[in-house]
């Protein structure tokens, strides 16, 4: 099934078909992620944070963290502790 069409220009790019964007939540400053799986090109919505800074956040022993509990604030905590001004 064929949601939409794009062309690629001379320099390599493409333009993002708006019933995509709007599917995928993707807006002004959001970055796709692009994935080769076979014969097929797949494009979908970067998170936010990476795998490892999850695990870092939920499952770190010197902080005493029980893994599971209130997986947003653990997040929260580690990437504002992770990219503090000095």
């Amino acid at each position: 099934m064929k949601i939409a069409q794009s062309k690629v220009t001379a320099q390599g790019q493409i333009s993002m078909p708006g019933e995509i964007r709007r599917k995928l939540g993707i807006g002004p400053g959001s970055v796709p992620e692009w994935d080769e799986h076979e014969d097929r090109a797949v494009v979908r919505r970067v998170g936010r944070f990476s795998c490892q800074d999850v695990h870092d956040a939920l499952f770190r022993e010197k902080e005493g963290r029980e893994p599971g509990a209130n997986v947003k604030q653990a997040i929260r905590k580690y990437i504002r502790k992770r990219h503090a001004r000095s």
